[in-house]
């Protein structure tokens, strides 16, 4: 039997929840800074004093956030303890990411600046409750039919092959070549 049996079949992530302040601070920070739709609402069905806001970050899944008028923002970093949050990432183009900077100086969001991770560009910020944001852009398009994840495993096995401490572009390209030529079929093969 292998480890990972038995197991619960997952299909993907479905959606997240955060502990919000008001209403409206939850709404200029999701949809007015992020241009995450806000696609309904209604009240928290297990504590109905608080709000349930769902947002959609632009992948089919939802962002939802537990509103209550008596919660203040907390400016600072979230509490870093086990079990807790430490970050989320959204996805944006690396066409975006380039100008994150100049886009969140404009809206007088403290920020890291762009960081390279090798294989994605980064960049940090806080929301007004102090939970840190990462706004991340992969590097490479994976070949058709195969997921970022995918790419990343065979980059993995090519940096550990070759002793190095993280992925960079060299061992993505190289998983990016191994990957296309086994999806491919070729006649001359």
């Amino acid at each position: 039997m292998s480890k990972r049996n038995p197991f619960i079949p997952t299909q993907g992530l479905h959606h997240i929840t955060l502990t919000g302040a008001g209403r409206q601070i939850t709404l200029d920070f999701w949809e007015g800074v992020l241009g995450m739709p806000f696609v309904f609402e209604q009240p928290n069905l297990d504590n109905p004093v608080e709000s349930h806001l769902y947002f959609d970050p632009g992948d089919d899944r939802l962002i939802t956030v537990f509103c209550d008028e008596t919660r203040e923002p907390r400016p600072g970093k979230t509490p870093m303890v086990p079990g807790a949050v430490h970050h989320i990432a959204f996805s944006v183009s690396q066409a975006v990411s380039m100008h994150l900077p100049k886009k969140l100086d404009a809206l007088g969001i403290a920020h890291s600046g762009l960081k390279n991770r090798g294989f994605m560009t980064s960049l940090y910020f806080r929301e007004p409750l102090g939970l840190l944001i990462e706004l991340a852009s992969y590097k490479f398009t994976p070949p058709r039919g195969l997921s970022h994840a995918r790419v990343l495993f065979e980059a993995h096995r090519i940096r550990v092959a070759a002793g190095d401490l993280a992925i960079s572009d060299r061992h993505v390209a190289l998983a990016l070549e191994a990957l296309v030529h086994q999806e491919v079929p070729s006649l001359s093969d």
